[in-house]
């Protein structure tokens, strides 16, 4: 009888990875909302091939959980999100997967991760992030895949570390210049927001009266443009009594306790759901 036949690695055909910064802030913000307990979060990575190099330009979470050599992901939450970023954006599609911590540490698992994204995407890669803080930076690992098989039946699989650099357009780059800069610090909250507008507004009205007394004293020469502008300010102010406006005010806080409401409603029922919908992945 025959020998089965040894099937080699095969060549790696993706040799770059390039990161965009919006795929690391959605990782970190899931790693942040994680589970209590929850060692590490994992997703699926969104983008374009080409001449071997791979884009990553969006990401999403995939609930999961893992124990020992195991591991369960919510099929059908990946599922959905994944047709929505389709009708999104056509151009970006599967390129691989994401998770955060020690990929050295937790490579059996991985693997069945990977032989998963394999079945969504030809050569998946893996992005890995490190979350630890250490040294006072956050590192970014990408590898690849390749399998040793048997007679078609895979024995083992190893991973490649690829190059992997974090890219940022002309946009981008102007936003993480502000979030690592101290004016981030003193960006203004909603109600901070609001309060500064309120001050604005105030002020203009004090300027406003004060030229129309100077003007209706003498002291100061009437302008007709400024005029037909004040008069026009005035006319699109609408007039209500006090029992209407505080009866309104009232409607509209209502509105948003009830838009709340429904919003977190919204919310339980989703987390619900993606319990329910979690599919046990296969061991190798």
């Amino acid at each position: 009888m025959a020998p089965a036949p040894l099937n080699l690695p095969v060549v790696v055909t993706e040799n770059s990875v390039r990161v965009h910064p919006v795929v690391l802030f959605t990782i970190t913000d899931a790693f942040i909302r994680r589970n209590d307990g929850q060692e590490r979060v994992i997703g699926t990575l969104l983008g374009t091939v080409s001449d071997g190099v791979v884009e990553v330009k969006n990401c999403y979470a995939v609930p999961h959980s893992e124990s020992n050599d195991q591991v369960a992901l919510d099929v059908q939450h990946h599922q959905t999100m994944a047709a929505l970023q389709q009708r999104v954006s056509s151009r970006e599609r599967i390129v691989g997967w994401f998770s955060t911590g020690d990929p050295d540490s937790s490579r059996s698992r991985d693997a069945l991760i990977h032989s998963f994204y394999g079945q969504e995407c030809p050569n998946p890669v893996h992005l890995a992030l490190d979350t630890s803080g250490q040294g006072g930076r956050m590192g970014v690992r990408a590898f690849v895949s390749r399998a040793l098989a048997i007679g078609g039946r895979e024995l083992a699989r190893e991973f490649l570390e690829v190059d992997c650099e974090v890219r940022a357009g002309e946009a981008e780059r102007v936003g993480t210049d502000l979030l690592t800069s101290e004016v981030a610090d003193k960006l203004p909250g909603d109600m901070e927001g609001l309060a500064d507008s309120f001050e604005r507004l105030q002020h203009s009205l004090q300027q406003a009266q004060e030229y129309v007394d100077a003007v209706v004293a003498g002291k100061q020469k009437g302008n007709t443009a400024v005029g037909r502008h004040l008069a026009d300010a005035v006319a699109a102010v609408p007039h209500f009594t006090k029992a209407d406006f505080e009866k309104m005010l009232a409607d509209q806080q209502n509105d948003c306790t009830l838009v709340l409401f429904l919003s977190k409603l919204i919310q339980a029922h989703l987390a619900l759901a993606d319990k329910l919908g979690t599919m046990q992945l296969p061991l190798l």
